[in-house]
């Protein structure tokens, strides 16, 4: 047990760190502290290079998807079932809002137990 809760928080710090560190234009960086998460705002061209990178796929490597959530916009092509459960890959969600002129994400990092068993949430963002 203690293994999974020390890789699973590694993990977890490895993909924020990528995430606030990793987008090579990030001029428009925009910090979003909660009192249970923290995030960043990404600017377009952020995205854009968030959804051209590795980062969604090393992410998927220490974060299952069962534990990432996804704020999709309203005019998403991306399935969603009955329940409300989104079947799509962060990149697939990243790269959705990066396909629009004005495409957007924000991407939170959870406090353990505080939003379920979600680690990682991701927002879409764009005007229609």
């Amino acid at each position: 047990m203690r293994f999974g809760v020390t890789s699973t928080a590694l993990g977890t710090g490895f993909v924020a760190a990528g995430v606030l560190f990793g987008a090579p234009t990030a001029t428009a960086l925009a910090p979003q502290i909660q009192p249970d998460r923290i995030g960043v705002a990404l600017s377009h061209e952020e995205t854009v290079a968030l959804g051209a990178g590795p980062i969604p796929a090393v992410t998927a490597m220490f974060v299952p998807p069962d534990r990432i959530g996804a704020g999709l916009h309203r005019d998403t092509a991306l399935y969603r079932d009955a329940q409300g459960g989104v079947h799509a890959t962060l990149r697939q969600v990243v790269t959705e809002a990066a396909g629009h002129p004005d495409g957007t994400v924000s991407v939170y990092l959870n406090a353990p137990g505080t939003r379920g068993t979600r680690l990682l949430d991701v927002y879409q963002q764009w005007s229609d």
